[in-house]
């Protein structure tokens, strides 16, 4: 596959915008894909927040392994980052981070209490397109107040939402990093949604999901598309794809373009299994990507 890239110019934009509100902001929360949390985190986030207390919440949680989820909240929370699982359209969602919010900055609202001041605080959400952001706003302020779409890209700037007298919300737009140079994080943000699919070729990326989920969830695989077995080659894998479903077009050829849209569709939608790309690996290998301060 030719190598993916995607930095629109809005995105630059955003990064100042974000970094002109730093010094209003009281904690970062990042949101994430649960189904590959290290391939949807920005590595430029660790410098652009350093010294702000961080949470991270892994969304989609229910699409997700939920064993393998366990792992990333305990790798996250041997880091000093405060960690939970969510699924941003549901009100367990909105518990679990106004009281992560709250904890992480409960020293800070004592501190200001003590000299009769009431704190308001003020939580940054972030994340790569395509996470949730906007949902998650939504639903743990009450009502639709930002923009929502199901393609990345929808939020265009920053923007506050009051979610009580005493706790603000900044939205901002998904922001990847300018250059991708992990191409097999760049893979699994292409199987997610969060690259815009106009941009890539669709059927290669087909065909290396199909791989990828071959080693994670056979029984599933097959299950899901049925002329899948252990004997199909790798390179037939989207053929088989094809025959399953019964997608030809004119003099029986295989519509493996058909086939593609269809399976990236079904895998982002948890149809095929609750499935995670990555886990956590070894502190040393990977302190300097999640910002440990060791």
């Amino acid at each position: 596959m030719n190598q993916i890239n995607w930095y629109p110019g809005h995105m630059a934009k955003a990064r100042r915008q974000l970094s002109e509100q730093l010094k209003r902001i009281d904690v970062v929360v990042e949101i994430v894909d649960a189904r590959a949390p290290r391939a949807s985190r920005n590595p430029d986030f660790d410098d652009l927040f350093a010294g702000k207390t961080r949470i991270v919440l892994l969304n989609k949680s229910d699409l997700a392994d939920d064993h393998v989820s366990e792992e990333w909240i305990q790798y996250f929370r041997s880091r000093g980052i405060l960690s939970g699982k969510i699924v941003s359209t549901s009100s367990g969602g909105k518990t679990l981070a106004t009281r992560l919010i709250s904890e992480s900055t409960k020293s800070e609202v004592e501190r200001m209490k003590a000299k009769g001041v009431q704190k308001t605080v003020r939580a940054l959400v972030v994340g790569i397109p395509n996470v949730g952001k906007s949902t998650f706003i939504n639903r743990i302020a009450g009502e639709s107040r930002t923009k929502v779409g199901d393609r990345p890209g929808v939020t265009k700037g920053t923007q506050w939402v009051r979610v009580t007298p005493y706790l603000e919300l900044l939205d901002s737009p998904g922001l990847l990093w300018p250059k991708l140079e992990d191409q097999t994080a760049a893979r699994h943000l292409a199987f997610l949604g969060s690259i815009n699919d106009e941009i890539l070729e669709l059927e290669e990326l087909a065909l290396q999901l199909l791989q990828e989920l071959r080693n994670l969830c056979p029984e599933e695989l097959s299950a899901r598309y049925k002329k899948i077995d252990r004997e199909t080659p790798d390179e037939n894998l989207l053929h088989a794809v094809c025959q399953s479903r019964g997608f030809l077009i004119k003099g029986g050829e295989l519509d493996t373009e058909r086939a593609a849209r269809v399976l990236l569709d079904e895998f982002r939608g948890g149809k095929i299994a609750h499935v995670t790309l990555e886990r956590p690996i070894a502190k040393e290998d990977e302190a300097e990507r999640y910002g440990a301060k060791e």
